[in-house]
């Protein structure tokens, strides 16, 4: 994934409305999917400014094209362990309501369709380390597993 994407029109036509289609990015070990329609583009990290005393999980504020938009280091924000920015290091830039935030992510992989049948309750193990309020499940993907986001309260909380 050298150059950004811009997702604002990709797969608008998609009338099957038992398919999700998600934007999947990885936190350390785990996968994470978002809905595509919240995802307004994907960016490379760009220099970030701090805000003094703003919650620990808000890494600062980026310029983008003229727009002022909050930083969120979603390692933090899950009370997980943040990792040094790699290469690899992308900020998700997404709309929720009109909230337009960057989410600090270690790597975008891929955009997937998913059947809901194959997502799921989130396991109990899984609310434990995570806010139960940020997740929306568990979707299944051949072998692999992926944590859902329900990014309006995960976004949300930082508006307060």
């Amino acid at each position: 994934m050298e150059k950004e994407m811009d997702m604002s029109d990709t797969y608008t036509d998609n009338t099957n409305t038992n398919l999700q289609q998600l934007v999947v990015f990885s936190l350390g070990v785990e996968e994470f999917g978002i809905n595509i329609m919240q995802v307004q583009e994907i960016i490379r990290m760009p220099e970030i400014t701090r805000i003094p005393r703003s919650p620990n999980y808000v890494k600062g504020v980026v310029n983008l094209r003229g727009k002022i938009i909050v930083v969120m280091d979603l390692d933090k924000r899950f009370g997980m362990n943040s990792k040094e920015l790699t290469d690899d290091s992308r900020i998700v830039v997404v709309d929720i309501d009109g909230t337009v935030v960057g989410l600090v992510v270690d790597s975008v992989s891929e955009v997937i369709r998913l059947q809901e049948s194959n997502i799921e309750k989130t396991p109990d193990i899984i609310t434990q380390k995570i806010n139960a309020e940020y997740l929306k499940g568990v979707g299944k993907l051949n072998e692999r597993l992926l944590i859902l986001l329900n990014l309006e309260n995960i976004v949300n909380e930082t508006a307060e």
